[in-house]
C-alpha cells in the first residue's frame, strides 16, 4: 500500500503547471539558442567561400579540400562534409542580407533551410515561406508539402466581397487567409464523389483539413444544427477563427459555383450572426467551396450581398505522401496552442463515440443527433457509465459554450475537461 501524500494548497497546481511552462521554455530556448548559433555559423562559411570564389577565383574542388582539412581538424564535428558546404556556399548565396539571417532563417533548423534553398528560386517567395515556417512551426516534411502545393500561389486568392463587408483590417485579414484553390489531396476521393463523402472525409482527416485551413481555426461541428422559425437548418462545417473572432461557415459543393449558393450562404451567416455570435465577435464569414467556378458569375452572385463570403475552389488526389502524416500535428499539439480547441476536441470524441455505441439510433435518424440526444439515448437504454451525470451538468455546458473566447473561466474548463476525459475513458472501457 502506498503512503499517504500530504495535502497540498489549493494554489499549487497552478504553480506546477507555470513552472512546467517556464521549464519547457527554457529548455526549448536553449536549443533554439543552438541551432541558431550553429546557422549562422553555416552562414558565415558559406559567405567566406563566396567571397573567395568571386575575388580569389577558388574553383569548386576546393571545397572538397576544404571539407576535409576541416573534418581532421575538428574529427568530432558533424556537417563539414563538401556537400553540406556547398549547402552552406548556395545558402549565403540565397541569403546577402545579415539581418534576415539572424532575425529570420537562423531561427530555422538547418534542415529547413535546405529545402528553402532547394526547392524556392524566388526570393521574395523564399522569405515567405520562411516566415511562414516560423510562424506555424512547420516540420521539414510540412514545409516541403506547402511549397509542392504551391501554397505562396494560393494564398489570399479566393473570389470574395470582404472589402465591402468588413472593416479594412478585419477584410484584409480574412482575405489572407482564404486561398483558392484548397489543396484536399489527403482524401482519397476519385472525381464522382458525393458531398457527403467529402465532408466525412475532412471530419475523418481534422487534423490535416485544419493544417490546409491555416493557423487559428477552431472546429465547432459539422452538420452544425440551427432551428430558424420552427425549422431546422444544418451547416456543412462550422469554426471559430481565433484572430478573426468570428464563427465561420464553410460549405461543401461538388459542382460549379451557382448563384444560389450566394443566397443560402447569406442566409446561413444571417442565422449564425443571430443565434450564436456573442456581442464582442466580429461579423460570420462565410466560405463556398466548389469544384469549379466562373469569376464573372461569383462577381454577380456577391455584388449585392451584405454578408462576408468568398468563393474557392478545391482539389482532390491521392498525392499526399503518408510519411506526411506523421509529421503533422496531432489534435494534442493544436490543443495545447488553442487551449479551445480542447474543449472542442472533447465534444467532437463524444459524439463519435456516443454514435459508435449507439450505432442503431445513429441509420435510424434523418438528421444528426445532438449531444443530449445520444445522452439521453444512452441513459435511457441502461448503458451510461457512473460519470454521466458529472459530464452532463459540468462539461457539457462548458463545451457548448467553448467557442466564445472568455465565456468559461479557466477553473471551469479545467473542471470540464478533466469530467469529459474521464467520462469517454469510462465508456470506452464498458
Amino acid at each position: 500500500m502506498s503512503p499517504k501524500r500530504d495535502p497540498v494548497p489549493h494554489d499549487y497546481p497552478a504553480l506546477l503547471a507555470e513552472l512546467k511552462t517556464a521549464i519547457g521554455t527554457a529548455r526549448l530556448k536553449a536549443s533554439l539558442s543552438v541551432n541558431r548559433e550553429l546557422t549562422e555559423l553555416y552562414w558565415r562559411v558559406g559567405r567566406d567561400i563566396l567571397d573567395r570564389q568571386s575575388t580569389a577565383g577558388w574553383g569548386a574542388k576546393v571545397i572538397d579540400r576544404l571539407a576535409s582539412d576541416l573534418g581532421a581538424a575538428f574529427p568530432g564535428m558533424k556537417g563539414l562534409s563538401a556537400r553540406n558546404l556547398k549547402y552552406m556556399r548556395a545558402f549565403a548565396e540565397a541569403w546577402p542580407d545579415p539581418t534576415t539571417v539572424q532575425q529570420l532563417v537562423a531561427q530555422l533548423p538547418w534542415g529547413h533551410n535546405i529545402r528553402l534553398i532547394q526547392s524556392v528560386k524566388v526570393p521574395a517567395q523564399r522569405l515567405w515561406y520562411a516566415e511562414q515556417a516560423l510562424e506555424h512551426g512547420w516540420s521539414r516534411r510540412v514545409l516541403a508539402h506547402q511549397i509542392d502545393s504551391d501554397l505562396f500561389a494560393r494564398q489570399g486568392e479566393a473570389l470574395t466581397n470582404f472589402s465591402r463587408t468588413l472593416p479594412v483590417g478585419q477584410s484584409e485579414l480574412a482575405q489572407a487567409l482564404v486561398k483558392d484553390p484548397y489543396s484536399f489531396d489527403f482524401l482519397p476521393l476519385g472525381p464522382e464523389l458525393l458531398e457527403r463523402d467529402l465532408e466525412r472525409g475532412l471530419i475523418e482527416h481534422l487534423r490535416l483539413l485544419i493544417l490546409e485551413l491555416g493557423k487559428g481555426f477552431a472546429f465547432v461541428g459539422s452538420q452544425y444544427h440551427l432551428e430558424v422559425g420552427d425549422q431546422d437548418f444544418y451547416l456543412d462545417l462550422l469554426f471559430y477563427h481565433l484572430r478573426l473572432r468570428a464563427f465561420v461557415v464553410i460549405e461543401l459543393k461538388v459542382e460549379d459555383f451557382r448563384p444560389e449558393f450566394a443566397g443560402k450562404m447569406n442566409f446561413y451567416l444571417s442565422a449564425v450572426d443571430d443565434l450564436l455570435r456573442h456581442p464582442d465577435d466580429q461579423p460570420s464569414i462565410g466560405i463556398i467551396l466548389c469544384q469549379g467556378r466562373n469569376e464573372v458569375v461569383v462577381e454577380y452572385a456577391l455584388r449585392d450581398t451584405r454578408k462576408p463570403m468568398g468563393v474557392a475552389r478545391y482539389t482532390v488526389s491521392p498525392s499526399l505522401p503518408a510519411e506526411l502524416e506523421r509529421e503533422l500535428p496531432t489534435p494534442e499539439d493544436i490543443a495545447s496552442e488553442i487551449p479551445t480547441l480542447t474543449l472542442l476536441r472533447l465534444r467532437l470524441d463524444a459524439e463519435r463515440q456516443l454514435r459508435e455505441r449507439l450505432e442503431i439510433v445513429a441509420e435510424t435518424h434523418d438528421r444528426p443527433v445532438g449531444l443530449g440526444e445520444l445522452l439521453d439515448e444512452l441513459e435511457r437504454r441502461g448503458l451510461a457509465p457512473p460519470s454521466t451525470a458529472r459530464f452532463r451538468e459540468g462539461s457539457v455546458p462548458v463545451l457548448d459554450r467553448a467557442v466564445q473566447p472568455g465565456a468559461v473561466d479557466a477553473g471551469r474548463t479545467e473542471r470540464a475537461i478533466a469530467d469529459a476525459r474521464r467520462f469517454l475513458d469510462e465508456l470506452d472501457t464498458q
